[in-house]
């Protein structure tokens, strides 16, 4: 697992602890040799964790869209920018370019960015890992969101079960690298079954 893409907020958030954690996270990058990916930009928690990682030349690759870098809101400083036509683009080539997924507290292009890998995991457009680092309960309530799908019989289990979910970044490194894809049945047959 060397490309690790990173979806995080533009915005330094409320509290103190998710710069911190931000920094931690390029430092353990940095540490395991681990290539970041995200979306490009000099603002917010995605400058704190490229900016850690390029002060010590680790490996920074950044996916942003050409309107965005028009409103520069781009790092300069890169190891490598690409630069692509649209958001839907931007998270086609984060996808195919990375090994593994993490999402850091973020607004809602986080939340987009997340919902789509899980997504994907669940199309079986790919098998990679996705994970959550859940800082300080951030991500508390969308979780109770998703059990709540479950049990709504909107998400099935499995699905809700594909996705890692740790407040420890190392614990969350090794379970992304040790990652197994939950065996998915037949959905689509049930599906197509109960809408009969």
């Amino acid at each position: 697992m060397k490309n690790i893409c990173v979806f995080c907020g533009s915005s330094m958030g409320k509290r103190e602890i998710y710069k911190t954690k931000a920094k931690e996270l390029g430092e353990i990058f940095l540490k395991n040799k681990i290539t970041l990916i995200y979306g490009g930009a000099n603002v917010g928690l995605m400058r704190i964790l490229a900016d850690t990682m390029l002060k010590a030349d680790g490996n920074v690759i950044g996916v942003m869209p050409k309107s965005l870098i028009e409103k520069e809101v781009a790092h300069n400083k890169l190891t490598k920018m690409h630069i692509v036509g649209s958001m839907q683009e931007r998270k086609n080539l984060m996808a195919e370019i990375s090994d593994a997924f993490i999402a850091l507290p973020g607004g809602l292009g986080t939340f987009d960015e997340l919902a789509e890998m899980l997504t994907y995991n669940q199309l079986r457009i790919h098998d990679k890992p996705v994970g959550i680092l859940n800082i300080k309960g951030y991500f508390d309530n969308l979780l109770k969101f998703f059990d709540h799908a479950v049990e709504e019989r909107f998400v099935r289990e499995e699905h809700r079960n594909n996705f890692i979910v740790e407040n420890n970044i190392e614990s969350l490194l090794l379970k992304l690298k040790s990652f197994k894809p939950v065996k998915i049945g037949k959905w689509i047959d049930d599906i197509k079954e109960e809408s009969l």
